[in-house]
């Protein structure tokens, strides 16, 4: 009987320590082949996984099967197939150096008549046919941090599924669940400000800016927008048109600045970048601000989003979301303003077809009115992530964690 027993734990251990070794990692940093400088947000992705690098330029792509190629891409580079070709992938990490791109502008004035309002409106007319009219289910990793004045005071992370309907039905039936979370909160007293702006896990969801058409490409909205075809530019390797639009009539709301990216054979929308109007200091506050304390004065400096989205089997899929807000806040009776930045972003690390059966319910999921940190417990685990695809900590964030985590064991 103890024989059976010693060689039942032996296969057992046998089974882990092979699953283990079938998990590929591939790690590196991606840099500007002319400048020698970072390239943040840089698509890397290979075995069905993909992952974004941070701010530094650094990533780490997982599988549980052997990685032997991975694509590395970011508007405005050729992009790199890199091939595994010892066996093994250099332990040290890649350094991987893209090249920039260059085209004529005399291409793009062909199209439309060089007219931007036609080319944008030929892009929303194609969306039908350019994006998922299946619904689809996302492993997604989520992050957000805020930071009081260089210092952050907030760190929460977590893989989420993401869970999309049809195109063709908007976002209302979208949710968003949380599979495995962490968070920290600096304990001084003084860093809590108790203020929440727009943002949170739902932010794929409302920002999905293609299939959410109530947010811009509408006549109504795209009425109050001055546009301009800019140099074009390469994603994925793909020639892309650029169209920037400005406000230009006065709303009783905020508008954009911003750039939209349209592929120009399938004239499918690839990139989103926006930046909120905050000239109008009440009209900012109201689109960024849901809740703050009595005595406390907000005052927006910036909202900045990001879209992101990728072609797969000739279908596009969004990719990243990124939202980042700064702001300076004051009370009445104090001299000075105190300024805070909050980033939220997530991307999706694998894609699940025909998720029409695994719709996400219960009390996981996220509306407007939830906080990621809320639902999610404070960690000390430094292998919290050992087997997940996430967005790489900064050098800056990590040192941040590290910080946090020394005062909240003091206290």
């Amino acid at each position: 009987m103890k024989k059976a027993t010693v060689l039942w734990l032996l296969i057992v251990l046998m089974s882990l320590s092979t699953q283990a070794q079938q998990q590929s990692i591939v790690s590196g940093r991606v840099l500007s082949g002319t400048t020698g400088k970072a390239i943040p947000g840089a698509s890397v992705s290979g075995g069905g996984q993909s992952v974004v690098t941070n701010d530094d330029g650094y990533f780490q792509l997982k599988s549980n099967s052997q990685l032997t190629s991975i694509v590395v891409s970011h508007v405005g580079y050729r992009s790199e197939h890199l091939k595994e070709k010892s066996g093994k992938w250099k332990t040290e990490g890649l350094h991987i150096r893209l090249q920039p791109t260059t085209i004529q502008l005399k291409e793009v004035l062909i199209v439309a008549g060089g007219d931007p309002r036609s080319l944008v409106e030929a892009a929303i007319e194609k969306i039908p046919k350019n994006y998922s009219q299946q619904p689809e289910l996302y492993r997604c990793f989520y992050r957000e941090t805020a930071m009081k004045r260089q210092r952050h005071i907030m760190v929460a992370e977590g893989v989420v599924d993401m869970f999309k309907t049809s195109y063709n039905y908007g976002v209302k039936r979208d949710r968003v669940a949380i599979r495995k979370g962490r968070r920290l909160l600096s304990p001084r007293s003084g860093d809590t400000l108790g203020i929440k702006v727009l943002g949170g896990p739902v932010v794929p969801v409302q920002l999905d800016v293609v299939k959410n058409p109530d947010f811009l490409l509408n006549e109504a909205e795209l009425d109050c927008y001055a546009m301009k075809m800019e140099p074009p530019t390469t994603i994925d390797d793909r020639r892309h048109f650029v169209v920037s639009i400005s406000p230009s009539r006065p709303m009783p709301y905020a508008l954009y600045y911003g750039r939209l990216f349209i592929d120009q054979e399938t004239l499918a929308f690839s990139r989103i970048e926006l930046n909120l109007d905050v000239s109008d200091r009440e009209k900012a506050s109201a689109l960024m601000l849901i809740k703050k304390p009595a005595g406390v004065r907000f005052r927006p400096k910036e909202l900045s989003l990001l879209i992101d989205y990728r072609p797969e089997n000739g279908t596009m899929h969004i990719r990243y979301v990124r939202a980042t807000f700064r702001f300076n806040c004051d009370w009445k009776k104090r001299l000075f303003a105190t300024s805070f930045m909050a980033c939220c972003e997530m991307v999706v690390t694998s894609r699940e077809e025909n998720g029409a059966d695994k719709p996400l319910r219960g009390h996981d999921t996220f509306d407007q009115r939830d906080a990621f940190y809320d639902k999610v417990d404070f960690f000390l685990d430094s292998a919290f992530w050992q087997d997940y695809n996430i967005i790489e900590p900064t050098e800056s964030l990590d040192r941040a964690i590290g910080k946090l985590l020394k005062m909240k064991r003091k206290e």
